[in-house]
């Protein structure tokens, strides 16, 4: 589950990232407005954490050009602000949880929690794209009566795929979500888990194909019937 926090406190938007992390999600943080629209538009993420004042476009703007959009990714909005006029706005905007700085970790994890389960296409212990499904608590990676384990970055490159759909997902992407600071880690790394996933989807017989697209990064494509 990955949940994406746009909170221009770097302090606190660091605590909540390790919040989230101890509470079982893959969490990611920026710092402004900008930024966060731009990163709740790359598809990546199941729950957005947005601060209402940001840098750039406030995060009530943000909300408000997600939907315009048609991009249904549940927002929980965490601001000092404590009035009901406030709040109003904020859900007005198509936010679907308002939240009060101070707050308990266990108050958030539980908000992010409930968010999570009202996103139609969130599965919480399964992934699934056309005629493959991975399991979140096994890392099974299935077509059919045909199963093939995956190992822990195989797992992570592969849940990054299937959530984004059919979107690209970029090779500094992958780089920055599954191998984070390792200083050894490059392009080469990602290339090679690309490839032994390809061959675990072969393996299975799946129509599923990773396909790489120049200079953009990967996505994957069903070749069935």
């Amino acid at each position: 589950m990955n949940v994406l926090v746009v909170e221009d406190e770097r302090n606190l938007a660091d605590a909540i990232v390790r919040i989230l992390s101890d509470g079982g999600f893959n969490a990611d943080a920026v710092y402004d407005g900008n930024a966060g629209l731009s990163s709740a538009r790359s598809g990546l993420y199941d729950v957005i954490v947005l601060d209402v004042m940001l840098p750039g476009i406030d995060g009530f703007e943000v909300v408000h050009q997600l939907r315009r959009d048609g991009d249904s990714t549940p927002v929980l909005m965490l601001t000092a602000r404590t009035s009901t006029t406030d709040k109003v706005e904020g859900l007005d905007s198509g936010a679907d949880d308002y939240m009060t700085k101070p707050f308990e970790a266990p108050e958030l994890l539980a908000r992010v929690r409930a968010l999570s389960r009202r996103h139609g296409e969130v599965v919480l212990d399964e992934m699934t794209f056309a005629d493959i499904r991975l399991d979140l608590t096994t890392h099974d990676l299935s077509c059919d009566d045909r199963t093939v384990h995956l190992s822990g970055k195989e797992f992570d490159v592969m849940s990054m795929l299937m959530s984004s759909s059919s979107r690209v997902v970029s090779k500094q992407d992958l780089l920055t979500r599954v191998w984070g600071a390792d200083a050894d880690a490059s392009e080469n790394s990602v290339e090679a888990y690309i490839s032994f996933l390809r061959k675990k989807l072969a393996h299975i017989e799946s129509k599923v194909q990773i396909t790489t697209l120049r200079m953009l990064g990967y996505r994957l494509e069903y070749f069935g019937d």
